[in-house]
């Protein structure tokens, strides 16, 4: 059901927006924290500075705002929430800019996600705005373009090659015309690799995927639209049914016109869980949404998503789809030691739709085995919602599934958020670190170790 001009869901319950940056330190801890939890969870999310209008407001373009936790001994040293101070933050809290190189006149609020790399944290956002480089307290050192090496613009879903320190990536932009970009960041925090992939226009490409071979590539039906960016819309990215479906592979050491393009039926991809070479075929495990913002232009609401595994044949050049578990899930990961690898375990969030059709995150966390097909879940009671799941492995050599499940639980009785910890296999909680605040709802996180 599409929000109206007098009600945007995206602004109301846990959605809302805070108004104030919080720093608490020695939280309580519920359970006992793992001794080897040593390092930050970090999660990023759209979270508007000032008013905004409820009837233009997309939830895609709230300035971004960081929530963290410090854990480290079996305690929980701190938690922080920081605006990600581009330019209009900057100014809207009466604070100097923090300069630094953007992408032309992009500079966005980074609200994506967020990453540790090269001993350094960046929060990240796609469609053309350059990354924003925080110490490791949260606090905004600035834009940053890779010392030189970025070339405009990069992505909110970097996936890092688990063999090399690698990450890559595929970036979209409006101002490139009908192409995307693939990109290797190293170990050292450059850009090695640029590689211009020719689309049919100029698709959203939120995530990709990657292989031991290529580069998964989307380019898929909802794409910038010149007349309603034109009109002033916040989100000038609508559905469009004259725009075919496809998706690409690109070998890791090819140039665009090497991408092999599949056809598939009309859909969007937010997300991919893993992909995989199995001999002349690549696995594709993925959340596949039939449209997105086709009739309501304020979030992704446009019906409930499936998880499904797709089998492109590199032969025939044909998909082959099928479901991989029942109902509505999103925001799935991975061991991430696994990527671009065959996996057995998968972890997502489930969806489901209200009386209304509205789209929205259950409370219920889910753990998928890809070898029996058998998914187990759980929930966090009456009146909680949770957002996207992070695995941590219990040891470097443990063994996949032998680890930890971190994620925010909001609780609406008290409105306040924790930090719940819970085992990958069994799915009970281990430890819980409440908050004295809430994080509102936000999109993605990652559990960052001390080095």
């Amino acid at each position: 059901m599409s929000t109206t001009s007098t009600a945007n869901r995206y602004l109301s319950g846990n959605f809302a927006p805070v108004t104030h940056e919080e720093t608490v330190a020695d939280l309580p801890v519920e359970g006992t924290l793992p001794d080897h939890l040593d390092g930050r969870y970090l999660r990023n999310g759209p979270n508007p500075i000032g008013a905004v209008d409820p009837a233009t407001y997309h939830w895609f373009v709230g300035q971004g705002m960081v929530h963290g936790l410090r854990l480290r001994d079996g305690r929980a040293e701190w938690y922080r929430n920081r605006w990600v101070r581009s330019a209009d933050v900057a100014a809207a809290l009466g604070e100097p800019p923090h300069p630094g190189p953007t992408n032309g006149d992009f500079d966005f609020s980074a609200n994506t996600n967020v990453i540790g790399h090269a001993g350094r944290t960046f929060a990240i956002v796609e469609a053309g705005s350059n990354p924003y480089e925080l110490t490791d307290e949260l606090d905004t050192v600035g834009p940053c373009d890779f010392d030189g090496t970025l070339g405009g613009g990069y992505s909110a879903h970097p996936h890092r090659d688990p063999a090399t320190g690698e990450l890559h990536t595929v970036s979209y932009y409006f101002g490139w015309g009908n192409q995307v970009r693939y990109s290797v960041l190293d170990p050292g925090g450059r850009i090695t690799k640029l590689v211009d992939v020719p689309t049919t226009g100029a698709p959203m490409l939120h995530d990709c995927a990657l292989t031991a071979s290529s580069i998964v590539i989307y380019d898929l039906p909802v794409t910038f639209d010149l007349d309603v960016a034109m009109a002033g819309a916040s989100m000038p990215y609508r559905w469009n049914d004259a725009y075919p479906a496809r998706v690409g592979l690109l070998p890791r050491d090819g140039q665009g016109a090497d991408t092999q393009w599949f056809d598939v039926d009309p859909c969007y991809v937010f997300h991919t869980l893993n992909a995989y070479d199995d001999g002349d075929t690549v696995v594709l495990d993925l959340v596949r949404h039939d449209r997105m913002f086709a009739t309501d232009f304020h979030g992704p609401n446009e019906g409930r998503p499936s998880l499904e595994r797709w089998t492109l044949d590199r032969r025939s050049g044909t998909v082959r789809a099928a479901p991989l578990a029942e109902g509505g899930h999103e925001f799935p990961r991975i061991d991430e030691r696994l990527f671009g690898s065959a996996h057995r375990f998968g972890y997502t969030v489930g969806i489901a739709t209200d009386a209304g059709g509205a789209v929205g995150l259950e409370n219920t966390l889910y753990r998928h085995d890809t070898a029996t097909g058998t998914t187990t879940s759980r929930t966090f009671g009456s009146g909680s919602s949770i957002g996207e799941f992070v695995f941590v492995p219990n040891g470097a050599d443990a063994a996949e599934d032998d680890g930890m499940l971190m994620g925010f639980v909001h609780d609406a009785d008290s409105d306040t958020s924790r930090l719940e910890i819970v085992d990958a296999t069994s799915l009970e909680s281990v430890a819980a670190v409440r908050l004295p605040v809430r994080v509102p709802v936000g999109f993605h996180g990652n559990w960052i170790p001390t080095a």
